[in-house]
């Protein structure tokens, strides 16, 4: 009996502002719609999730690919990973610079490499290799993100929570087959050091994947999801017949206790059930199921 074909996105759980909420929505349920249009033409779960989360990447307005946090020093570093459920196949990269779709790489680490993560220098020599451009500086360059990069030099280092302007976008999927697949893509903290890495390419923290238990995608504060291994987490829950509603709150939960840190989680699970929860004001997201003429959208 084939399984029911399910796509859930994330654009971020952040203090979304009101100029922004539209774009937002508009954003996430464009990538649903892509991620399904995926799964119908008989695509699987890992494409579903590498073609939406690569048109979430395509959005200024989201923080992974063109609308990227520039680091400290101005630059451009991106996290992103995928894992198949089926087999637990994982790719990630980190702090690779200037890449439009780091989420295209990651998989072809997965596909084409022996490796699960390959950072910087050899993340970009690898990317060349692969045929995947590393772009201009200013063509990743957006003005919202020029006039944060200023005003943080001018001022006293900020506090995570005043850096908390804009996160990660994620997928999750269900394919025909039964198989799920996750991913999630970041361009990091606003102002953060060269070289920081957060929680996007740690498998278990920014995202994980397995069909005995479900698929799970993290956005938030790196440094608290990675303490909590977020993602694995609420997959482990899933897996001892958890819903997926009540794993997202239990581990979103486990996260501000112990950690006292923001962060958002998106949940599926062969049954084609899913969850969603947050402790920050706002988090973008999208849910499209087999036989829904369009994705159900939320702030």
């Amino acid at each position: 009996m084939p399984f029911k074909k399910t796509i859930i996105v994330h654009g971020g759980a952040w203090n979304i502002p009101d100029q922004l909420i539209e774009l937002s929505k508009t954003g996430v349920a464009e990538a649903a719609q892509i991620g399904m249009n995926t799964l119908t033409r008989g695509g699987s779960a890992l494409d579903a999730v590498e073609a939406a989360i690569r048109s979430m990447e395509d959005k200024v307005y989201f923080n992974a690919g063109k609308g990227a946090s520039r680091n400290s020093e101005g630059g451009y570093e991106l996290d992103a990973m995928i894992m198949n459920g089926a087999t637990l196949q994982t790719g990630c990269v980190a702090a690779v610079r200037n890449i439009f779709h780091p989420i295209t790489l990651a998989r072809k680490i997965m596909e084409q490499t022996d490796h699960i993560l390959i950072v910087g220098e050899g993340a970009n020599k690898l990317a060349e290799k692969l045929g995947i451009t590393e772009q201009n500086i200013n063509n990743l360059l957006t003005q919202q993100e020029a006039q944060l990069h200023t005003q943080l030099n001018k001022t006293t280092p900020p506090t995570v929570k005043e850096l908390f302007a804009g996160d990660t976008v994620g997928a999750v999927a269900l394919d025909t087959n039964g198989n799920i697949a996750a991913g999630t893509s970041t361009g990091g903290l606003p102002g953060k050091l060269p070289g920081r890495v957060g929680d996007t390419p740690l498998p278990g923290c920014g995202a994980y994947a397995d069909n005995q238990s479900g698929g799970a995608s993290a956005t938030g504060w790196g440094e608290a999801i990675a303490k909590v291994v977020l993602s694995k987490q609420a997959c482990d829950l899933m897996a001892n017949n958890t819903p997926p509603q009540k794993a997202a709150e239990t581990a979103i939960n486990t996260l501000t206790q112990k950690t006292k840190g923001w962060a958002g989680l998106i949940t599926l699970n062969q049954k084609s059930e899913t969850g969603t929860a947050y402790n920050t004001s706002r988090m973008a997201r999208a849910l499209m199921k087999e036989q829904m003429h369009q994705p159900q959208t939320t702030i």
